[in-house]
């Protein structure tokens, strides 16, 4: 394939979506239980335009992306999959407050040096030198009441199925954790800003990754279900663009519905366990009615699930463990599938 061509740029941004989405997952299961992730100096302009990207495969068209990045921004000591999930977090909740009527997602980066009077709080900073990244949207903003409790856990406006009220008390724990503030600014009817000033360090030698190996394609007709919206979209890119004809619901009736309609259009299943209408497992044993023979790779974020047992009882060919990589479900599905179609005895 053609490294210039849009194919490549989507086949790229595809496999950065399955690595970076894996934050998702990993941030609400150590909510509570918090570890030191690993660190490294890293400038912030690549990883922002790369974020941006799978955001843009995300977003309808009626939302305009203006980003602003002085590319000689300094650097910073950061975790970058956790960085990639702030913005995607700030992202699709400035998407949310657009989504009837359209509108502009402007996203700035530069430098600051932030005095001992600066006033930036919460928490407050020390003077000195910082990278401020500001998101700022032209949506439906939010009443002074709501601005004040937007990081709690679990306080959300989106209806029932729409948010878990976690995404952005996850990014203040995030900013926070690496030295960082986060402020917002919001009135209705003039859209939300978000800052988050992060501090910058002297410049250093940037690590280099080492080479990632092709992923594994194929020509399948896959059932993909997944409650969250952006992991299941990104996910179908992903697959898509390994060659894969994929279908995606978001919620398990839908799927269900859709192989009972045609129980003999897809070659694989893959879903999510814990969803909130109907959970994996019950919906593999409706599915399995409904087609004995077809394969099935369950996700789960629950190393109690995976044993011999449950696996026979279910009819499951694998489990995948959250967070899943671009490269452990392009192996998983090869696996399943040659297992499959090997002769028997």
């Amino acid at each position: 394939m053609v490294q210039a061509s849009p194919a490549w740029e989507h086949l790229q941004a595809a496999l950065t979506a399955g690595q970076g989405a894996k934050d998702l997952v990993q941030q609400i299961l150590t909510f509570s239980r918090p570890t030191l992730p690993t660190r490294q100096p890293l400038r912030l302009p690549l990883l922002i335009q790369e974020t941006l990207r799978l955001l843009r495969a995300t977003l309808p068209s009626t939302i305009d992306i203006r980003p602003t990045l002085i590319p000689t921004s300094g650097t910073v000591l950061a975790n970058p999959t956790q960085l990639q999930q702030v913005l995607m977090n700030l992202g699709s909740n400035a998407a949310h407050a657009m989504r009837t009527t359209g509108g502009v997602l402007e996203v700035h980066l530069d430098e600051v040096n932030l005095p001992s009077n600066s006033g930036v709080a919460s928490p407050p900073l020390q003077p000195g030198p910082y990278l401020r990244l500001t998101v700022r949207d032209t949506g439906s903003g939010m009443p002074p009441e709501v601005t004040a409790r937007i990081f709690e856990p679990f306080f959300t406006t989106k209806g029932p199925g729409e948010g878990t009220g976690m995404g952005l008390a996850v990014v203040h724990g995030i900013v926070t954790s690496h030295g960082g503030t986060i402020t917002v600014a919001s009135a209705v009817g003039q859209g939300t800003t978000v800052t988050i000033y992060l501090p910058r360090i002297a410049d250093e030698p940037l690590l280099e990754g080492p080479t990632a190996e092709p992923l594994l394609c194929g020509k399948e007709r896959i059932l993909f279900v997944d409650d969250e919206e952006v992991l299941a979209y990104l996910y179908q890119e992903l697959l898509a663009s390994l060659g894969y004809a994929v279908t995606v619901y978001t919620r398990s009736p839908d799927a269900l519905a859709a192989l009972r309609a045609a129980p003999h259009d897809f070659d694989l299943i893959i879903t999510d366990q814990n969803m909130p209408s109907m959970s994996g497992d019950l919906l593999l044993r409706q599915l399995r009615r409904l087609r004995p023979d077809i394969p099935v790779i369950l996700c789960t974020g629950y190393r109690s699930l995976i044993d011999t047992e449950r696996t026979e009882a279910l009819g499951i060919d694998a489990f995948l463990m959250k967070p899943v990589t671009a490269e452990d479900l392009a192996r998983t599905i090869r696996q399943v599938l040659a297992r499959r179609s090997a002769p028997q005895g």
